[in-house]
């Protein structure tokens, strides 16, 4: 089946076959569902194929050595994607459609290249190849990150090291657009198709560690712990309240990922390690929000008697979409989804906002079916996403003139 709109013919059965190819990596067993983390064998084994695509579809294969793979066109180009890897339990849509969207693209008109970066799910820190490629992050640095197993960067980079055919340099790319699922409830609660998207919020992130002191749970009077697991929910519960005059309804903030030492139940907990995360488009908004998160820390810290240390701050800037590309996205929507799209930010972080260190970007969203991302239950109905493609299609087409 082909569509043919402003001389830009979409193959949607083609497109779909890819897609759901590249699903076959890593597949997990449950619905849709795949596990296809960054380095992992499903992770590289999917990056050989899709080497073979960009190849087949007549663009040059670049890999850099942190991963993220190029189909390139040739000369000056617009560049499309996304990426492949997944969290440790994900949908099949997650990055990958941006990928499989843009490559369908390339395939019809000239002047596009097509982009996978890797890790944008953070297994190493957060959107790492898009980080090193624009020059956020020092591949040198970034290398000695592990994640949750230990295992560092530089030994998962090893994976790929066959495939390596150098940097990547971002000139003659005048241009970069993202096709993502939406990973929210807007679209899919207003029967809309497309989303524009206007700005993508700014995120900062910090490890944050309470230590006290480890004693036995029956003999260890209430009034003489040093308990770090009850400063960090002292930590929280003040942290909500204060947060309360400073957010607005879209800033969200997040307790995660949560280690306690020794994690036994007959002792009183002597260590934890947690991460705070705030999101907000407002960067100074962000700023009040930090003073907060550290000024409530050291609070906790005495009045709970336990030692406090704040690791490094991860932060990404909010991120406005480039008007004249936003402006090609737009006027495809109307013509694929009349009255059925919106602008709307993006409260998800994406490689577009480390792209944009280097060039113009703008975003495109589709809907996710009962807002279900990071999932196995991660869904578009095939409708929507071939009428994303056609949106970036049109798009493509027009600035491509």
């Amino acid at each position: 089946m082909a569509r043919k709109r402003d001389a830009v013919e979409i193959n949607a059965d083609r497109f779909l076959a890819d897609l759901h190819h590249l699903r076959s990596f890593g597949a997990s067993g449950v619905g849709k569902g795949v596990v296809r983390p960054a380095f992992s064998k499903a992770d590289v084994a999917a990056r050989a194929w899709l080497a073979t695509r960009f190849a087949k579809a007549g663009l040059r294969v670049e890999m850099d050595p942190m991963g993220n793979l190029f189909g390139r066109a040739q000369g000056p180009s617009l560049l499309l994607g996304s990426h492949t890897d997944s969290q440790s339990e994900g949908g099949w849509l997650d990055g990958a459609l941006g990928v499989i969207a843009a490559l369908e693209v390339a395939r019809c008109t000239s002047g596009v290249s097509v982009v996978s970066f890797q890790d944008e799910e953070g297994r190493f820190g957060g959107l790492t190849g898009s980080s090193v490629w624009s020059g956020y992050c020092d591949l040198m640095d970034v290398d000695q990150t592990v994640d949750y197993d230990g295992l560092s960067l530089k030994q998962a980079r090893q994976s790929i090291a066959d495939m390596v055919t150098g940097p990547a340099d971002p000139a003659g790319f005048d241009g970069f657009i993202e096709l993502h699922i939406e990973q929210g409830m807007t679209l899919d609660a207003a029967g809309e198709q497309i989303g524009v998207v206007t700005d993508i919020v700014g995120t900062r992130e910090v490890m944050v560690t309470f230590e006290g002191q480890q004693n036995h749970a029956g003999t260890t009077q209430m009034h003489l712990r040093k308990d770090a697991f009850q400063a960090l929910s002292a930590y929280n519960t003040l942290l909500n309240d204060r947060f309360r005059n400073v957010v607005t309804p879209t800033t969200v903030w997040t307790i995660g990922h949560v280690t306690l030492h020794p994690n036994a139940s007959s002792i009183v907990p002597g260590k934890v390690t947690f991460s705070v995360q705030w999101r907000d488009g407002d960067a100074s908004r962000l700023r009040r929000m930090e003073r907060i998160v550290r000024d409530t820390a050291a609070e906790v810290a005495q009045s709970s008697d336990v030692a406090l240390e704040i690791g490094p701050m991860w932060e990404l800037e909010p991120t406005k979409m480039d008007a004249r590309l936003r402006g090609a996205l737009e006027t495809g929507a109307e013509k694929v989804a009349p009255g059925k799209w919106r602008n709307m930010p993006s409260g998800a972080l994406h490689d577009a906002t480390n792209v944009a260190r280097l060039m113009p970007v703008a975003m495109l969203f589709v809907p996710s079916i009962n807002g279900i991302s990071h999932a196995f239950e991660e869904d578009t109905d095939e409708v929507d996403l071939v009428a994303g493609v056609e949106v970036l299609a049109h798009a493509v087409a027009a600035l491509r003139r």
